[in-house]
Order: structure tokens, then C-alpha cells, then sequence
């Protein structure tokens, strides 16, 4: 059996102070959904961000997700993460308002017929305010002018606590869960100490 990916049994499970366990949703779409109103955009664009270097993309990778624990493009490799981020296949695209950056879009289609919703986030002043529904737009749009078959994302409890609700209502429908545990980089120093205050960090003494 792989027990790599077995089922967990029922029950508690005990997970180390330096370590956190999160549940992930899978969710798809199969078919380009019915067009969504844009709301205002008060002064807000999507533009297109061709091959970002790895200190900006960090920079604005940071903003919108460190508070969210966003950690793998924060620790990835520099010639690793600038292969994914100027890749052909790999679209980036930025939320702008007056020349500064406040949401981040990317788009994989590395593999055949599908589009990833790799990344997608705002800066915290934004959410609420309509901005998130823009840049869904933009990601639909975008992803399905392409000839692929299956859009997909998945999401942790981790996040925002309507992003789940967000992609239903955005077309995406779940069909797996999983149960992640990774490191707290919080704890070494790979994230802000008081990031994420809605997921504490556990006390050792």
C-alpha cells in the first residue's frame, strides 16, 4: 500500500509544536461558467506581468500571502522559482492601482489541457471590496481563451476564510480533500513572527 497517500483512520492526531497540519479542498471546473458582473473598479486594473523578477514577484508574493502562511515561492530555490515565473506557459498578472501591485494572479497551463490556478490573492485593504471578483474574472477569462478541458485550484483552511465559498460561487466545483502538515515558518524565520494571527503559534514552555 502507499501509505504515502493512504487514508487517515478516524480520530486526533497529535502534530508537533513546530509543524501545522491544514485540510485542503481540491475544486474544478470543467467548462467555462456564465460571465460575472464586474463590480466598480475604482481605479483598479489587471495587467498582464510578463517575466517578473524574483525579487518583485517575491515582494508582491509576500504582500498578499504571508499572512495567509504562504511559504513556497518564499523559499524556493532563486533559479527554481525564476524557471516557473518566466516560463511561457506560466501567465502572471498583476492587480494595479497608480503603479503599485496589490493582487496577484498566476495561471500554469505546463500541462496539456489544463490551467492551474496556481496563485490568487490581494492585498488585505482589498478584500471585501469587490476586487477579488475583478480578478476572477480576469483568471476565467484568461484561462478558458485557451484550449484547455479543466481549470482547477485548491485552497486551505489556511486562507481567507470565504476563499472556500469564493470559488463555488466562482464556478469551481470541490472533489478532493487532503490533510497537508509542513513546517511553521514562522518558527524559522521563513515568515513573519506574528503572521497569520488567526492560526496562533503553539507554546512550547
Amino acid at each position: 500500500m502507499d501509505t504515502e497517500n493512504a487514508p487517515l483512520p478516524a480520530g486526533y492526531f497529535d502534530i508537533p509544536a513546530d509543524m501545522l497540519a491544514t485540510i485542503v479542498t481540491c475544486l474544478e471546473m470543467n467548462s467555462r461558467p456564465p460571465p460575472r458582473p464586474d463590480p466598480p473598479a475604482d481605479g483598479l486594473t489587471v495587467e498582464r506581468w510578463p517575466a517578473p523578477s524574483v525579487d518583485d514577484y517575491r515582494a508582491l508574493y509576500r504582500r498578499v500571502g504571508e499572512d495567509w502562511l504562504w511559504v513556497s515561492r518564499a523559499v524556493m530555490e532563486d533559479e527554481k522559482l525564476k524557471a516557473i515565473i518566466q516560463d511561457p506557459a506560466v501567465e502572471i498578472h498583476a492587480m494595479m492601482r497608480n503603479g503599485e501591485r496589490l493582487g496577484l494572479l498566476e495561471l500554469d497551463f505546463r500541462e496539456p489541457e489544463q490551467c492551474e490556478l496556481a496563485f490568487f490573492g490581494l492585498d488585505q485593504t482589498l478584500i471585501g471590496s469587490g476586487a477579488g471578483r475583478i480578478l476572477m474574472n480576469v483568471a476565467i477569462e484568461q484561462a478558458w481563451s485557451k484550449a484547455i478541458t479543466r481549470f482547477w485550484v485548491h485552497t486551505c483552511h489556511l486562507d481567507h476564510p470565504a476563499a472556500l465559498a469564493f470559488y463555488q460561487r466562482s464556478g469551481f466545483k470541490p472533489y478532493k480533500r487532503m490533510v497537508e502538515v509542513f513546517e511553521d515558518p514562522r518558527r524559522t524565520g521563513k515568515s513573519r513572527p506574528d503572521a497569520a494571527p488567526h492560526f496562533p503559534v503553539l507554546r512550547t514552555e
